[in-house]
């Protein structure tokens, strides 16, 4: 994984852009700089994630869960920590932070669980969940094509945005990207888009879009820079982070497109597991902890008021 600048060095850039992005893409933020900060009285400019050891459990809630969620008394997370500020690696490259992190946290303590958020590549967490993960949390899109797998619970509003050198030296237009070079994170819906204008590229005779697909979103954002790739695309708060870790070496390219649920993935037909998560994530909404997390972050733009099943969002 390509060595990331000091997190010290660049949270308050990457908050205000993430908080742009999100802002642009799902409404007003809810509340001010102040308030944001006043919410956040564990943040440090390390941004190690919100503090969630007060919220307690719903005995009401966790006795919803599955015999085999609960047995060895821990809540395992299967998520792709190289797609910051949702989920990443702290500056000590061994525990996983961000959003989806904290979420995935206060979820485990309203279940009165230990969290496990186990690190894996994007495109083999939903096999496994059911098997060696409980539920999967990794900016994953609802889907119709991804609900026929598994099942949802939805948890953050979220679109989609192009990144170029700055200036856009290439001047690539989204418009018509044939005869360029798309970088892309491997199995995001944001592949499969690209994919698409690439085979219609084929289709219309022109130039070929070449897609390149990787596993981690740090090595998408470093094709861009390096110049192998002329424009990346990737969820919009994702896009906004990675755009401040480049130190000014990136800008977003016109605005968020596609606005869309996200959701925590679970075991497809697990309707006890299904419930259970869905009113854990309501009651973290209603009581106020979901929404501090998502300010500590800079990405409450992108938040819901209501946490539904398998409610898709995108084709």
């Amino acid at each position: 994984m390509e060595a990331k600048k000091s997190l010290k060095a660049v949270a308050a850039c990457a908050l205000s852009v993430a908080m742009l992005f999100a802002g642009a893409a799902c409404g007003t933020s809810d509340g001010s700089d102040d308030a944001a900060s006043s919410d956040s009285g564990s943040k440090s400019s390390e941004l190690t994630g919100y503090d969630v050891s007060s919220v307690q459990k719903d005995d009401d809630i966790a006795k919803l869960l599955p015999d085999y969620v609960t047995k060895d008394g821990k809540l395992t997370i299967g998520m792709d920590t190289s797609y910051a500020p949702a989920e990443f690696l702290a500056e000590d490259g061994k525990t996983p932070v961000g959003f989806d992190v904290d979420i995935a946290k206060a979820l485990a303590q309203v279940f009165g669980l230990e969290a496990d958020p186990e690190t894996a590549n994007f495109d083999s967490i939903i096999p496994s969940v059911g098997s060696k993960y409980d539920i999967g949390i990794s900016s994953f899109t609802v889907t119709k094509e991804r609900l026929e797998a598994v099942d949802f619970v939805s948890h953050f509003d979220a679109g989609s945005a192009w990144a170029v050198k700055k200036g856009n030296p290439n001047k690539i237009d989204t418009s018509d990207l044939c005869g360029k070079k798309v970088a892309v994170q491997t199995a995001t819906m944001q592949e499969t888009e690209a994919n698409k204008i690439a085979k219609q590229c084929e289709a219309d005779g022109k130039d070929k879009l070449e897609v390149i697909s990787s596993k981690l979103q740090t090595d998408v954002t470093t094709n861009v820079v390096t110049g192998k790739a002329d424009v990346f695309y990737a969820d919009s708060p994702v896009a906004g982070y990675a755009i401040a870790q480049t130190d000014g070496q990136l800008e977003m390219l016109g605005k968020v497109e596609g606005v869309a649920p996200e959701g925590i993935v679970i075991k497809k037909g697990d309707s006890q597991m299904d419930e259970a998560v869905q009113k854990a994530v309501q009651k973290l909404i209603d009581d106020g902890t979901y929404l501090k997390i998502l300010k500590y972050w800079g990405v409450e733009g992108g938040a819901i008021e209501t946490s539904e099943i398998n409610t898709p969002g995108a084709e």
